[in-house]
């Protein structure tokens, strides 16, 4: 069985952003990217799957600008087996839009067939959480989103998912959508020797215009702000008077 792996480029969780003087967006200039955690999430999962011998051939897929290259090849260092990117944009600051992935996406399982996808369940630089529900209804294929866990029996997936309540497990039929939660496993490092093998894997490049999708956004950024600066604490001496404090704030 093929597992396809959507992976997507942001910005490093442990960079401080910047949103740009006149508010028009994020500040990309000089500053570390690297492959969004959930979706290193999902690659290890892929990864675990195919260790179990329940995986033959997993395919890392990237949509964005060229510099998504470096983003595959982490992939394919971890232990994806190929690279497909999709060029879809010449500037760093142009957002693919989820339903624009989800339609690429779906044009690339079509070509693939594989029977499993796993995604992050969203990107930490829009928070979006849509692309992998947007894939599943192209497809018309069964989804399980916030995975903790994931097992593979025969023609269905066994997944626990993270839910209001806690935990809820479900058993749906392959092929299927799953989405990767944060406790679902921790990545592993990539070592020097499959870095330098990565380099040799196949990585094939397409555009939009090859599987016939649009990619033209349909929502306009009308201003980015940075949230506002957390108030400095107050030292109070005693329950009394945190007490007077909190009703004169109407916190009580």
């Amino acid at each position: 069985m093929k597992v396809l792996v959507p992976v997507k480029r942001v910005i490093d969780y442990n960079v401080k952003v910047r949103v740009k003087a006149d508010g028009s967006g994020v500040d990309l200039a000089n500053v570390k990217m690297s492959m969004n955690p959930f979706d290193e999430i999902a690659v290890e999962q892929a990864i675990r799957l195919r260790e179990a011998g329940k995986v033959e051939e997993i395919i890392a897929v990237s949509i964005g600008v060229k510099q998504n290259q470096e983003t595959l090849r982490t992939a394919l260092a971890m232990g994806a087996d190929r690279a497909i990117l999709i060029v879809a944009a010449d500037d760093v600051h142009q957002d693919i839009e989820p339903l624009a992935v989800a339609k690429l996406l779906k044009a690339v399982v079509e070509a693939e067939e594989p029977g499993l996808v796993i995604c992050g369940k969203q990107a930490i630089d829009n928070d979006m959480n849509a692309t992998g529900q947007m894939l599943a209804a192209l497809l018309g294929w069964s989804q399980a989103t916030f995975a903790n866990k994931l097992d593979v029996e025969d023609d269905h997936a066994i997944v626990t998912r993270e839910v209001d309540g806690g935990l809820q497990t479900i058993k749906v039929k392959m092929p299927t959508i799953v989405t990767a939660d944060l406790r679902l496993n921790e990545p592993r490092y990539a070592s020097l020797p499959n870095i330098m093998k990565a380099k040799k894997k196949p990585l094939d490049e397409k555009t939009p215009e090859d599987y016939g999708v649009d990619v033209s956004n349909r929502l306009e950024i009308v201003s980015t702000t940075e949230p506002e600066a957390r108030k400095a604490g107050q030292i109070v001496g005693s329950v009394d008077e945190l007490i007077t404090k909190l009703k004169e704030a109407g916190a009580v």
